[in-house]
């Protein structure tokens, strides 16, 4: 389908591994998730958030090895794109997708060190011992922060925080925009006066 996809709602329909869902950060993941769809005895919808931006990126082209002798992770545990000691890491910032290449453009051009970014490729069925494992990489990691683009009653921040907080033993914080303003059906406010303030 091609339409403005909201992560949110498909988490929401996550239940009993009924269906699997994915935000993917480079080529050769799209290939092996599809593959894997393929191959598997049994059939669950996929569902995969695909950003156009991503064709034109880069930085999510895959080596040719990373097609033939790779296979498809669930979870990237950080240690791929450190640019300091494992043991110096302090704080971990999890996510899923594009963001993730965004963030580190960020580092580097503002020179960020310390920090491990765990890219959480199948948001469900969450794969939850490969992010504890992820944590445990990094010891001395005393702040968690999951980042995302869309605001936070938005994309996969109220379904991941709880996991989270569960796995890494504290409340991560969240990154994204502030929450989209209401929770209403619609856009409007139903008042002329709130709708004519600027946002």
């Amino acid at each position: 389908e091609h339409s403005s996809a909201r992560l949110e709602r498909f988490l929401q329909l996550g239940a009993e591994d009924n269906i699997q869902v994915a935000n993917l950060t480079n080529s050769a993941q799209y290939f092996h998730i599809l593959r894997r769809q393929m191959m598997r005895e049994f059939r669950k919808p996929l569902v995969l958030m695909t950003p156009k931006s991503m064709l034109r990126l880069d930085v999510a082209a895959s080596k040719l090895s990373d097609f033939t002798d790779g296979r498809f992770r669930e979870v990237f545990d950080g240690t791929e794109s450190l640019n300091c000691k494992r043991e110096d890491v302090t704080r971990i910032i999890f996510s899923s997708g594009k963001v993730f290449h965004d963030l580190i453009k960020f580092r580097d051009e503002n020179q960020i060190s310390r920090t491990a970014f765990v890219r959480v490729e199948q948001l469900y069925p969450l794969h939850e011992k490969a992010i504890k494992a992820a944590i445990a990489e990094y010891p001395k990691a005393k702040k968690f922060v999951w980042c995302q683009e869309e605001p936070e009653n938005m994309g996969a921040w109220r379904y991941i925080a709880p996991h989270l907080r569960h796995l890494a033993g504290q409340s991560p914080f969240s990154s994204g925009p502030a929450e989209s303003a209401g929770t209403a059906a619609g856009p409007e406010t139903g008042a002329a006066p709130a709708h004519e303030q600027p946002a």
